[in-house]
């Protein structure tokens, strides 16, 4: 599976890339059952990526690139994680479900975007950090793979927000 990318950014855009057809998959889907199995393996993939980013990717530039770049990731993530939950916890014939799948395809989009912008984004801030990209692609593979397996054995736990602080209702 390593052969398949060739350092960390190119498996975290991987990511990304089957990210958005999932979107588009879902805003297509007719039928009620589709579109959960759909956004139920959009929360998987979301959940697995952010993961692998937060524990991996992320605290390897610390400190390398500009700060506020990562924090602003963080961020980000957090406010997709509230939605993924949201989500996961739903079904489509719910109030708001396919709205708030739709937001969340606009704030991956966004984050997907700061992450992959020429020059200024994050990636070319890492691409010129001077970090080991195949070590650290090996390692977030290896961590992925146990995550894919955790998701089809027993399923992954709810997406935990790491910056922000979620007030209970």
């Amino acid at each position: 599976m390593t052969e398949s990318f060739t350092d960390a950014i190119a498996l975290l855009k991987a990511d990304h890339r089957k990210v958005e057809t999932l979107f588009d998959t879902f805003t297509a889907a007719k039928s009620s059952s589709q579109k959960k199995k759909i956004a139920h393996q959009v929360c998987i993939e979301l959940k697995i990526h952010t993961l692998i980013e937060e524990e991996i990717f992320y605290p390897a530039f610390r400190g390398k690139i500009e700060n506020d770049t990562l924090d602003e990731a963080y961020v980000e993530h957090d406010g997709a994680k509230v939605l993924i939950n949201d989500i996961e916890a739903a079904s489509p014939e719910d109030d708001f479900f396919e709205a708030k799948v739709k937001v969340l395809s606009e704030e991956i989009k966004h984050h997907v975007h700061e992450e992959e912008m020429p020059s200024e984004g994050m990636f070319a801030q890492c691409r010129k950090a001077g970090v080991d990209l195949v070590d650290l692609r090996n390692r977030m593979l290896a961590r992925k793979q146990e995550l894919m397996a955790q998701a089809k054995a027993d399923g992954l736990p709810p997406a935990r927000p790491t910056a922000l602080n979620l007030l209970a209702a």
